[in-house]
């Protein structure tokens, strides 16, 4: 290892924890601090790719945490793909890929921040226009209804990595008509501006071919592969706020997946050239 000591380390989480006034003694709070120490001190190279993180009981001892704490802090960095999910021994170090988990798809701005990148975003186009038959299907919202359309880049620490369309309900766009167009996240904003909170929604995930808006936005040849990510958003209440399609540059971001035999967060369905 090179770097920071583990008492430079300690002492950092222990700074952290002072300036957030928490006192870093509630297990809630704290295991999401030793989360981002560890997520640090693997992306300055403390712990290099390939390299195992300390045991639990010395991570326990460091932190003076219980053990369950650590298997929190633990786990959360297994979710974001930056060491292995092999429970009962030492962690080791993987590929620093940006991975996103199913938890994480409603906000690619939270996600990002989490990963420590620079996250910017640009609202591109905003056209309030009479929803097509399968975006009224989508939001239940009547045939002939008015929705906003946006488009939107988002880049990844200066790279363009995402183009964004989204078609907000009819009860949604005044929200979104107000936000400035570097807005880095419309969803937190529109849930601290106007108490439009996203609480569940379907993920549809597919390949699709750049098309001549995509790649120059994206930078790409056209007919490139890009990772398509459709979603639909709903509020406690059942109500349709957004239908997405968000379409990822290749190799700018992995969705990360953990289930289990008795829980399959995913269904798999054949795609319009697989059924004719």
């Amino acid at each position: 290892m090179s770097g920071r000591t583990v008492t430079e380390e300690r002492t950092c989480t222990q700074r952290i924890l002072r300036m957030d006034g928490r006192g870093g003694r509630v297990g809630a709070t704290r295991y999401r601090e030793i989360a981002e120490s560890l997520r640090h001190a693997i992306r300055t190279g403390t712990y290099p790719l390939g390299s195992r993180l300390p045991s639990e009981s010395d991570l326990s001892a460091r932190w003076e945490v219980s053990r369950g704490t650590v298997r929190q802090a633990v786990a959360l960095l297994a979710s974001e793909g930056l060491i292995g999910s092999r429970q009962g021994a030492r962690r080791v170090v993987l590929r620093q890929e940006r991975r996103q988990s199913f938890q994480q798809l409603n906000s690619f701005a939270q996600w990002a921040q989490a990963m420590g990148c620079e996250v910017a975003s640009r609202i591109l186009t905003r056209t309030v226009r009479t929803a097509t038959d399968e975006e009224a299907g989508r939001l239940d919202a009547e045939p002939g209804s008015e929705v906003l359309y946006v488009l939107r880049l988002r880049w990844l620490d200066g790279e363009p990595v995402m183009v964004e369309r989204t078609v907000y309900a009819g009860w949604v766009a005044p929200a979104v008509l107000e936000l400035p167009e570097d807005c880095v996240s419309i969803m937190d904003s529109i849930a601290e501006r106007a108490d439009i909170v996203a609480h569940y929604g379907e993920h549809l995930i597919d390949a699709v071919a750049a098309g001549s808006e995509d790649a120059r936005l994206l930078r790409v040849r056209r007919a490139s592969p890009l990772l398509r990510q459709r979603h639909l958003t709903y509020t406690a209440a059942g109500r349709a706020i957004e239908w997405t399609d968000d379409r990822y540059r290749a190799g700018s971001v992995v969705f990360n997946v953990m289930n289990s035999a008795g829980a399959a967060p995913l269904e798999r369905r054949a795609g319009p050239d697989v059924r004719g």
